[in-house]
């Protein structure tokens, strides 16, 4: 092998295939270029030293078969070993660009596993040739051993000849092997067996160019590899097959590690818990948990900023997983107590071996999130993710290792349904309500199909006139069978499935058109429409434009439109809440801060958010009267900043002298009015009075499911 990093070329007209390429290939110490067509191939070749080009078979102008040609005139395929690249498995290209010197071809989309595995196999050639140049086809085969492992098949004997290296990688000595087809087949793994049979049969029936496929061959320790089977056949002149030679190359680390951050991917992770779950088994002194960890609000991430930054947040929070883990416990990534996995999207696994009570594990998450409390910077932008984390401890009545995996899947949705951001642990009552979440999941995208819900409109009120000023619009779920469901229950199941943006498209639209019959009907009374907006469309792309069209469509001023947004909605991604909402304010959208103070309650941002008005939430009005200083700094607050003020949940005739006292402006709750539907909010308009507060707590109680 060569001192310096080997210098890779990659030629492809798709700018998105040459970034990941790049990202994904500079991972594995190669130095790499692009560039974007065959010209400039051919001229970078000219100037700059090249160990293998990936080249595009199709591109416009020079084509990657031209570039091929032009360069096989200059240099042998081992003095620039050139592997094809072509989304045709099995095209006439492919067999042309092998027939005029290409050195290999893999397919799109690119499996990385087997990209690394060839390129890995033509450097190894090159290099060995270069330093022995032996005969040709010796030569071949033996740089090709360095790294992988040859086989030779004599139908007429059905001997195999393997070589040393096939049998090392296996972990057996030269002699514990012998020459029998069986010493090869009795070891791939039962599920992948027939498999390799038969794409061996397609090859030697000439239904294929050549044998190739992927499958798992058990070591001798015990374990399984991922390999790479490759072969070809040596035909008579009647074309009948009488020899067949190939080579196998490990891919494991390809198949067990996640690409985009190097953790141990599902496949290692489902081998490590199964052998835990085998040790707890056998033991009655082993015990191990599982922690399950996902990310809330990643999807608005990916939505608003692009997955090329949703993937950079991703490796920064591995990296800061595993880092917290390996600190505080000294282990590492595959250290003997905690194995740590990427499952899939943006769900992390962390499990914990040889733990004797829940409380490590316990203490294990709290450590997780308080690193994740740290804000990250990603493309230098201030970031603020949180995690939902569930936790399961093994005892002995779970008969499967996938049984604890669902046990801390379940507690982690448990997490997010209480309030994102914190840790549960799994206890049996959360199957059941998992149960329920699924069923009510269901009914909700009925109930939409149905057309179940309504819209309820809560006045705000000016202090000093109590005069209603707008309303603010209150989604109802009137379910066919179970009668009313409260948003608190039906909104978190909306938010995590994305209902809720079809859902708050319906809310806008309706309340939207309310608001031009009052303005029509009242127009000497302005009135301005409150309507909450969600996390996930708040992020969405075309947010604004959207806003736009509904309010042409209707004839509604822009101006009469007040959205709320919650803190939480604006903090995971400050900079791009900041960006879109001067967008809506171009157009004259107006924009109010929801239950502040009970999120992240983020000052040094507060000042850049293009807000109109800070709504003082329930949980502080009504705790006024004993102590009044939280909702004193908020008016003060607002006051300094230019902002209106709104005061949530008033009920009593103290808490509006209190409120006006303090300079509140504006206020809403039951002393004014109850949620109430579209004809009784005009009745309210129309009386310019407001109906008596509810007397009773239960009727109490009966109001509040339509005011979250």
């Amino acid at each position: 092998m060569t001192s310096r990093p080997d210098t890779l070329l990659v030629v492809d007209d798709d700018p998105l295939i040459c970034d990941l390429m790049i990202r994904r290939l500079s991972r594995e110490e190669f130095h790499i270029s692009a560039v974007e067509n065959g010209k400039s191939a051919l001229d970078w070749i000219e100037e700059n030293p090249v160990d293998l080009m990936l080249l595009d078979i199709e591109m416009p102008g020079t084509g990657g078969l031209e570039v091929l040609t032009t360069l096989r005139k200059k240099y042998d395929q081992v003095q620039l070993p050139i592997i094809m690249v072509t989304g045709k498995t099995s095209s006439e290209h492919v067999v042309e660009a092998l027939n005029n010197g290409a050195n290999d071809y893999i397919t799109k989309p690119i499996d990385f596993a087997v990209v690394l595995a060839r390129i890995q196999t033509q450097l190894s050639r090159k290099h060995a040739e270069e330093a022995l140049r032996e005969s040709e086809e010796r030569y071949a085969l033996a740089a090709v051993g360095a790294n992988d492992g040859l086989w030779d098949w004599h139908f007429r004997t059905n001997r195999i000849y393997f070589s040393p290296r096939w049998k090392s990688m296996l972990g057996y000595e030269a002699n514990e092997i012998g020459e029998k087809p069986e010493e090869w087949f009795r070891r791939i793994h039962p599920d992948d067996v027939n498999r390799v049979h038969a794409d061996i049969a397609a090859h030697l029936e000439e239904l294929t160019p050549h044998f190739e496929g992927e499958y798992r061959i058990q070591h001798k320790d015990g374990n399984y590899l991922w390999m790479l089977g490759r072969g070809i056949a040596v035909r008579n002149s009647k074309g009948k097959a009488y020899r067949m030679a190939g080579s196998q190359t490990d891919i494991t680390r390809g198949k067990v590690v996640d690409v985009l951050t190097g953790l141990p991917n599902r496949v290692l992770f489902m081998d490590r818990l199964g052998r835990s779950f085998a040790r707890a088994k056998r033991s009655q002194n082993k015990s191990f948990a599982l922690i399950f960890l996902d990310l809330d609000s990643f999807k608005l991430i990916n939505d608003s900023l692009g997955h090329l930054i949703g993937d950079q947040m991703l490796v920064a929070i591995a990296g800061r997983i595993e880092t917290t883990v390996r600190s505080c416990d000294s282990v590492s990534r595959f250290g003997r107590n905690h194995t740590i996995a990427r499952l899939g999207g943006d769900e992390f696994t962390i499990l914990l071996d040889d733990i004797s009570s829940i409380e490590e594990a316990t203490r294990v998450a709290e450590r997780i999130t308080s690193e994740l409390s740290e804000p990250f910077m990603v493309n230098n932008q201030e970031m603020f993710p949180t995690a939902s984390i569930g936790i399961a401890m093994y005892h002995p009545g779970y008969k499967t290792p996938e049984e604890i995996l669902r046990d801390a899947d379940t507690a982690m949705y448990s997490a997010k349904a209480i309030g994102k951001g914190r840790y549960e642990v799994f206890d049996s009552n959360m199957r059941a309500n998992a149960v329920a979440r699924l069923q009510l999941e269901n009914e909700l995208r009925r109930g939409m199909e149905r057309q179940e819900f309504e819209l309820y409109y809560q006045s705000v009120v000016a202090l000093q006139t109590e005069k209603i000023i707008g309303f603010e619009a209150l989604i109802r779920w009137n379910h066919s069978a179970r009668g009313t469901i409260p948003p608190s229950e039906f909104i978190p199941v909306a938010e995590e499935t994305g209902l809720i943006v079809p859902l708050g498209q319906w809310v806008f639209e309706t309340a939207c058109q309310q608001a031009r019959i009052w303005q029509t009907r009242f127009a000497t009374t302005p009135l301005s429409i409150n309507i909450n907006l969600s996390a996930r469309h708040f992020l969405q792309s075309d947010l604004v434009e959207y806003c736009r069209t509904v309010l042409d469509r209707i004839q509604l001023s822009e101006s009469s439109v007040v959205l709320e947004v919650t803190e939480s909605a604006m903090m995971p991604d400050p900079e791009t809440a900041i960006e879109v909402m001067h967008q809506l304010k171009t157009i004259g959208i107006k924009l109010a801060m929801d239950d502040f103070g009970t999120g992240y309650s983020s000052l040094s941002y507060l000042h850049r958010f293009p807000l109109d008005c800070l709504k003082i939430d329930r949980s502080f009005v009504s705790r006024m009267m004993e102590d009044d200083e939280i909702v004193r700094t908020i008016i003060t607050l607002g006051r300094n900043l230019g902002l209106q003020v709104i005061a949530e949940g008033v009920e009593t005739a103290g808490q509006v002298e209190k409120l006006s006292q303090l300079g509140c402006e504006y206020a809403q709750g039951y002393i004014f009015s109850i949620p109430v539907n579209a004809s009784e909010a005009t009745d309210l308009l129309m009386a310019k009075q407001f109906p008596p507060m509810p007397a009773s707590e239960t009727t109490m109680d009966k109001y509040s499911m339509l005011t979250d």
